[in-house]
């Protein structure tokens, strides 16, 4: 666990996260974080849990619908 200090940035108010943080969850500068509510407190992510759902479902209509995507392909 670490713990981080916010700091002022411009107009804003920032949080700077470790560099091992930051391999761990595959980031660099100018990438989008997202943070989610839990139970437990946030969580801080390097995807879109919605978006991430999304695939899932496009992914289960490909698989369902496979020989009509062939198909259109061609």
């Amino acid at each position: 666990m670490h713990a981080l200090k916010l700091t002022q940035i411009g107009n804003s108010v920032g949080l700077i996260l470790p560099k091992d943080v930051l391999a761990r969850l595959k980031l660099e500068k100018g990438d989008t974080v997202f943070v989610t509510e839990t139970p437990d407190g946030v969580a801080l992510r390097a995807y879109d849990p919605a978006f991430e759902e999304q695939i899932d479902a496009a992914r289960a209509i490909m698989k369902k619908r496979r020989a009509v995507l062939h198909e259109l392909a061609k």
